[in-house]
């Protein structure tokens, strides 16, 4: 397993290591729950440099990209993060991606950990018109997220503004010496940032925030607490809500589908599905956790499958995505290890930013 630049860092804050995306990262430190409200109340610190960065440069750099993505990234001013699939010839998705366009001629682009080699295949096999480079192995990466990340980012920022919008990004910020990139972007569904440096700089970074967040309550969290804090965002994960064989138009992102398009991989597949499941929130009717792979029934037939599920630390209740069938309507439940759970459908997200 590889580690990432900040392993020593994480042993020595007593987190228990696991396997995660062909890498050893901590699960928790303080435990899930104490990780989980210390982001929905004030802040947490997550080490997330088992995610992949690609870039795409040259003229041709917009269009080229373009063409691989369901989102329309043409107009993006510098600065703007994008959220869009990377699908595949039938419709379904590679990944998920975030695109951030440095300037007209260079656009990177963050893919999820185990996708990285996977991803970099499907883009050098599709891709013209512009150079690629996968750079994930010299980028090390933290996401600071939480009502007072604002507070604590401004603490330890030595020069540079720090990103004043949702889905923007500030370069060559300067941290504890370091020269970063910082985005205003998470996976929690709080207001946070994403920090990016080379891997020689993250320690120092990371001592940096831990130092400045001790005041406002910051501590650091692991691969746990970023699973129930995305969940009960509504947010998808790959590999659950999104897959290879999931028709992109079936997942609730349509908003990142830009049919309209000229044309991108995919495209003419999307176009000609005619979407046969859909995924929504569901709350556990009493006790009980609705794992993913969970068979769903409605009214005694089943209609479909749980894709994530967890006990919400927020709700005080079971919680989970469902993929199932377009219009279904009666009772819903699902089996657990055979014994029937019933389900409330949910509103996404879950749990809203105050």
């Amino acid at each position: 397993m590889k580690r990432t630049a900040l392993y020593e860092k994480h042993l020595a804050l007593g987190g228990r290591m696991v396997e995660f995306a062909g890498y050893e990262l901590p699960v928790q430190y303080s435990g899930i729950l104490e990780e989980h409200r210390a982001v929905r109340e004030a802040a947490g610190v997550f080490d997330v440099s088992h995610m992949g960065e690609f870039l795409f440069t040259g003229a041709g750099a917009e269009g080229a990209l373009n063409a691989l993505l369901t989102n329309d990234i043409r107009g993006m001013a510098d600065g703007r993060v994008r959220y869009s699939i990377l699908p595949n010839e039938r419709g379904g998705a590679v990944d998920d991606v975030l695109v951030y366009r440095v300037n007209a001629e260079k656009y990177l682009v963050v893919v999820n950990g185990a996708n990285v080699e996977k991803d970099a295949a499907h883009v050098r096999a599709h891709l013209s018109g512009c150079d690629f480079e996968d750079v994930s192995e010299s980028v090390s990466q933290i996401a600071v997220q939480g009502p007072r990340s604002e507070e604590i980012m401004r603490a330890v920022v030595g020069s540079g503004g720090l990103p004043a919008k949702y889905y923007t990004f500030t370069q060559h910020v300067s941290i504890a010496g370091a020269d970063t990139l910082v985005s205003r972007t998470g996976y929690t569904g709080e207001d946070g940032f994403e920090v990016y440096c080379a891997n020689d700089d993250i320690a120092a970074v990371y001592d940096a925030v831990l130092s400045a967040g001790a005041a406002f309550g910051l501590i650091p969290c692991g691969l746990g607490a970023r699973d129930t804090l995305r969940l009960e965002a509504g947010m998808p994960l790959y590999g659950h809500e999104l897959s290879d064989d999931i028709p992109v138009n079936e997942v609730g992102l349509d908003f990142a589908v830009k049919t309209g398009k000229e044309s991108f991989l995919g495209r003419d597949a999307i176009l000609a599905h005619v979407p046969e499941y859909e995924r929504i929130g569901a709350r556990v009717a009493g006790r009980g956790i609705v794992r993913e792979h969970c068979d769903i029934y409605a009214d005694g037939e089943k209609v479909g499958v749980s894709t994530s599920g967890t006990h919400s630390p927020t709700l005080g209740c079971g919680i989970a995505m469902l993929r199932i069938k377009k219009g279904t309507a009666g009772e819903l439940a699902a089996d657990v290890r055979g014994r029937r759970i019933p389900l409330e459908r949910a509103e996404l997200p879950f749990v809203k930013k105050k």
